[in-house]
């Protein structure tokens, strides 16, 4: 663990949590709110570490015993909430593993923290026993809640927590940092960034994946022939993606990057600033042919189909109503 210096982007709430340790002035409770792979775990982790660092400098030095401890995720005073079941987190959990637990003093630091990850898969009942704590909470507890979605959690948790919601990491950021540490080449790091859409973890997975360039290939493929196959072929298309372990959402980010590039390419006639500089013959053709309107609604249309598939919507049913306002625009 490198603490704050090893993080991408972020720089506000890491400046708040930093200027937090250093003053003293700890709050009991932390709403860290983001998109998957925005960086949420790292953040905590790595405030954690400096709550805990012998130093007390603002970030964990990374050589104190503590520092030590916190790296090797065995730090007496740092819990991460586990859970079983994946869909939620359940009431005994959080009792056992937070609400009974908080009430024992730290073994060998200042604090006693906990991160919970996914906080918003807890039930109203798990909810509900996590109030009680955050409402007397002991004077050396400090509570992490992790999410993607604060408003699924109770208005009563929210409001006694601080709320820190992580911004998407500007694509410059990330690509710089993929093109240093990952050693890929411009070209690709390009293109992983935009499709990250500001989250560090799904840059680092497409830019990892063995099979970036197939998917890629997929991708396009489908886009360049969509207006001449029936719907029932595009859903087995987009089905055989699961082969390359990414997941729908990354593919239909790959499309959304074309169809940004195709209603770029349309307004402003710049080669430039296009990011799949390979497709240009066909992204020059589809903004000849697309109207702005249909344009939009196109890229309207993906990010609902994601929503959709997060509310469980019948697969086949999803991708028929994108790929039929793909096929119409």
């Amino acid at each position: 663990m490198s603490g704050f210096s090893g993080i991408i982007g972020h720089e506000t709430t890491i400046e708040h949590l930093k200027q937090a340790v250093v003053s003293g002035q700890v709050s009991h409770a932390y709403l860290i709110q983001g998109e998957a792979g925005t960086g949420k775990r790292t953040i905590a982790d790595a405030f954690a570490a400096a709550l805990q660092c012998e130093k007390g400098e603002g970030d964990a030095c990374g050589s104190c015993h503590s520092c030590r401890q916190a790296a090797s995720l065995n730090h007496p005073d740092i819990i991460h909430v586990t859970h079983e079941k994946p869909g939620s987190i359940g009431v005994d959990e959080i009792r056992a593993q937070l609400v009974n637990d908080v009430q024992i003093r730290p073994y060998n630091g200042k604090y006693k923290i906990y991160i919970v990850p996914e906080a918003e898969k807890m039930t109203a009942q798990a909810q509900n026993a996590l109030l009680k704590t955050l409402e007397e909470p002991p004077a050396y507890a400090v509570i992490l809640l992790l999410t993607t979605n604060a408003g699924l959690l109770l208005d009563t948790i929210r409001s006694r927590c601080v709320l820190l919601n992580l911004k998407p990491v500007p694509d410059r950021q990330v690509k710089a940092w993929l093109m240093e540490h990952l050693e890929i080449p411009d070209y690709q790091a390009d293109i992983c960034a935009a499709f990250s859409q500001g989250s560090v973890g799904r840059a680092m997975s497409l830019a990892s994946s063995e099979n970036f360039n197939a998917i890629k290939a997929s991708a396009m493929q489908l886009l360049n022939n969509v207006k001449d196959m029936d719907i029932y072929e595009i859903v087995a298309a987009v089905k055989n993606v699961v082969q390359y372990k990414i997941t729908v959402h990354d593919y239909l980010d790959i499309l959304a990057v074309w169809f940004r590039d195709v209603l770029y390419f349309k307004a402003t006639r710049d080669v430039d600033g296009i990011i799949l500089k390979d497709q240009l013959k066909g992204i020059r053709s589809n903004a000849s042919t697309s109207s702005y309107e249909g344009l939009e609604m196109i890229l309207k249309a993906i990010q609902k189909a994601k929503i959709r598939l997060d509310a469980n919507v019948n697969f086949e049913l999803t991708m028929e109503l994108l790929f039929l306002t793909i096929k119409e625009n």
